[in-house]
């Protein structure tokens, strides 16, 4: 099992002690990913579930957030793309381009694929002045659109090679250098594209001037001395799980005399910027979002 596929099992076993994921649909998708049923009972228990089937848990009509999620009042629609990818292989992705681009962005989905919320934070990027591009990760497979269950999805981004997740990034950042040139470029990923992010940094000399991971995993022995990026690394208080690699993300940030800042949302778990899940948390949502634009005010221009 290679790291990122431990962080998905990890990740729907945290769900369902969570609540938000029933005993029953967390055994199916941790079926899908190929664990038999003993294993997946064990890494249930594990991450403290129980053997209750009871129904996941369901928003409640609450008041609303006090606002709209961040960026979204002023976000640019996005456009669907395709382009080439190593050896020719045609790539997916959403696309936005900034009125007057002060630099570009590179945005990596979650577990789940090329979503709308990722469409959704790909067009705020370029309402900030930012052109954005998200390239979908499973367009091997005929991308995102073509999975009914998305549970199906995350499944084949586990059984993925590391090195074409790498390389299909790398390419999303070559053809943001062609449409938007002389520009300096970033990267945004949250979750499990938070650690891709990371895992891109790691991968060596990159276009990438800067970039702000979302509670991403930290690769195992993740070295980052070819990287010249300016990094953000961006984490939740109540998240336990993925915090648990913060201590080594900060010591191969130390270690590279690159500028870099850890900033952890205080009282929000695990994926709290995405404002279509049950974590989203507003005012944290809405700081990160200031912050990440700082940053790349400072970085990228």
């Amino acid at each position: 099992m290679t790291p990122l596929q431990r962080y998905i099992a990890e990740e729907i076993a945290a769900d369902h002690a969570d609540g938000l994921l029933n005993r029953r649909e967390a055994l199916r998708r941790l079926g899908l990913l190929g664990f038999g049923v003993p294993a997946a009972v064990a890494l249930l228990a594990a991450c403290g579930g129980d053997d209750t089937d009871r129904p996941a848990a369901t928003q409640t009509a609450t008041a609303p957030p006090p606002s709209a999620p961040p960026g979204t009042s002023t976000a640019v629609p996005t456009t669907p793309i395709s382009f080439a990818g190593t050896d020719n292989r045609a790539l997916q992705g959403a696309w936005a381009a900034a009125a007057q681009p002060r630099g570009a962005v590179l945005v990596v989905h979650e577990n789940k694929g090329l979503t709308d919320h990722i469409r959704s934070v790909t067009g705020r990027f370029a309402g900030a002045g930012y052109s954005a591009l998200a390239v979908d990760l499973l367009s091997a497979k005929g991308g995102t659109a073509a999975f009914t269950d998305p549970a199906a999805a995350t499944a084949e981004l586990s059984n993925t090679p590391q090195d074409q997740f790498i390389a299909d990034l790398r390419a999303g950042l070559d053809e943001l250098g062609r449409r938007v040139p002389g520009k300096k470029i970033g990267a945004t990923g949250f979750c499990f594209g938070g650690g891709l992010v990371w895992l891109l940094l790691a991968s060596g000399p990159s276009a990438l001037a800067a970039a702000t991971p979302f509670y991403g995993p930290f690769p195992d022995g993740g070295d980052l001395s070819r990287s010249k990026a300016a990094v953000l690394g961006v984490y939740a208080a109540k998240d336990a799980r993925v915090d648990a690699s913060r201590p080594a993300a900060e010591a191969a940030l130390n270690r590279t005399g690159n500028p870099h800042e850890i900033w952890v949302a205080p009282d929000a778990d695990h994926a709290f910027f995405n404002d279509t899940g049950q974590r989203y948390a507003p005012v944290a949502a809405t700081e990160a979002w200031t912050k990440v634009l700082a940053w790349y005010g400072t970085h990228l221009g």
